[in-house]
């Protein structure tokens, strides 16, 4: 037997010895439990690395960067598409009503009785009888097209949108004189404000031998409201009910019947019961008609980026799993030592199960906590970011609003966490139960 083989037979014996104490040991180690206080210390230790497990910690701290992105990223998110739709639809029917009733067979010339009628329905808050027409609006500096309703004082100031956001002027004496109201960002289109005058020319003016010719009139701007959204900030324009029936040749009717509800989400209801009440025949559209594609275009783009922002998370939980397997295969001689003084299986696949799940635990709640924070100051950090790029980070042309909202929702902001959480506990067990499978004999064989 030559030398060369003795390190060999000393070795074999040495796993043999180790396999026989490993076949020998009873189960649990006497006094411990499952998630004993000796498998928390274990896991959070091979939390800390040491210098020769730099690489394993940097993966570990990805991981736990992921997960935190991740979440926070989904809850911001969710939380601004939340708040984007929220704040479109308290303005959109803030100013248009829930249902519009609209003349059939005849022109709507009773129109004072059939909105009594309807706004004797249970659940109807307002009817607001309304001429509406287009309009080009010019001063001496700009010109621009907008769209006119006639209304009475009492259903202007009644209007939620318009009654509470009056920035310049008055609506006091608004059906006594040729006064009109006008949007703020019109007024600063068209440099006026309240006191200036304003000429509106509509297409359809008097008919006369040569053919029909505009109409032009100039009036005084009565007030300036500010709805918070561009777009009817900058093209509406309210005057007097009178007034706008001579001046679109209205005799005596009105375009339509704005009706607001107690319930927007019960259309149904009122739909029937509205049509019952007209005692007319009369066409109604109710705001889900009337703004179908693009609320339809929103829920669209928020689930498509809550399925795009998921993978952040998703990708965050493989980094947990390639982490965590060199980890094991680091550790491979400290299993193997565990497993001989008699450690179970099932108690290494805990430390590691511990270990690989508090990256993913730790990493949600940072990130709901960071999510929290942003979305309750988005708008904050919206200005400073606009104030260190020196540009216009929310364009209210381009998304309606003034202002960026976020509304969290305690359902989705839950799912979000929940989700990370599983994910964060499923990534685990792979590699844990490679570790709890790891032979002890094949671990110190060369050790």
């Amino acid at each position: 037997m030559n030398a060369a083989s003795r390190p060999d037979k000393a070795a074999k014996a040495k796993a043999a010895k180790v396999k026989a104490s490993v076949a020998a040991e009873p189960g649990e180690p006497n006094g411990t439990r499952p998630f004993s206080a000796f498998e928390w210390m274990l896991s959070l230790r091979y939390l800390r690395a040491r210098r020769k497990e730099g690489f394993i910690s940097v993966i570990a701290g990805f991981s736990f960067l992921g997960i935190m992105l991740g979440v926070a990223t989904l809850i911001i998110v969710m939380a601004v598409m939340n708040g984007f739709r929220t704040e479109l639809l308290s303005k959109i029917l803030g100013l248009n009503g829930h249902l519009l009733v609209q003349p059939l067979d005849s022109p709507l010339t009773d129109y004072d009785a059939v909105a009594k009628r309807i706004a004797g329905v249970p659940g109807i808050t307002l009817a607001v009888p309304l001429v509406e027409g287009q309009a080009l609006a010019s001063s001496a500096f700009n010109a621009g097209g907008v769209l006119v309703r006639g209304i009475s004082e009492t259903n202007l100031r009644a209007l939620p949108a318009i009654g509470a956001n009056i920035k310049q002027g008055t609506l006091e004496g608004f059906d006594d004189g040729s006064g009109i109201a006008i949007g703020k960002r019109l007024a600063d289109q068209l440099s006026l404000q309240a006191g200036d005058n304003l000429t509106l020319v509509a297409p359809r003016g008097a008919v006369t031998p040569m053919g029909t010719t505009p109409r032009i009139k100039v009036y005084k701007i009565a007030a300036v409201f500010e709805i918070g959204m561009s777009e009817y900030d900058s093209a509406f324009v309210f005057m007097p009910l009178p007034e706008s029936q001579a001046y679109f040749n209205k005799n005596g009717d009105v375009t339509a019947i704005e009706v607001y509800t107690d319930n927007p989400d019960n259309m149904d209801h009122f739909r029937a019961a509205v049509h019952a009440a007209a005692e007319r025949p009369v066409y109604i559209v109710d705001w889900r008609q009337r703004n179908a594609t693009f609320f339809n275009a929103l829920q669209v783009e928020r689930n498509v980026m809550f399925l795009i922002l998921t993978l952040i998370v998703v990708v965050a939980a493989f980094n947990i799993i390639s982490g965590l397997n060199m980890l094991v295969k680091d550790k491979g001689r400290d299993i193997g030592i565990l497993r001989t003084m008699g450690a179970s299986r099932g108690s290494i696949m805990r430390i590691f199960l511990v270990t690989g799940a508090a990256i993913g635990v730790v990493g949600t709640l940072a990130g709901f906590v960071l999510g929290l924070v942003v979305c309750l100051n988005v708008e904050e950090i919206r200005q400073f970011i606009s104030w260190i790029t020196a540009t216009e980070l929310f364009s209210p042309e381009l998304y309606y609003l003034s202002r960026l909202p976020a509304e969290m929702n305690a359902g989705e902001t839950t799912t979000v966490v929940i989700m990370a959480l599983v994910l964060s506990f499923l990534a685990p067990l792979y590699p844990s139960w490679r570790a709890a499978r790891l032979d002890p004999v094949e671990a110190l064989r060369y050790e």
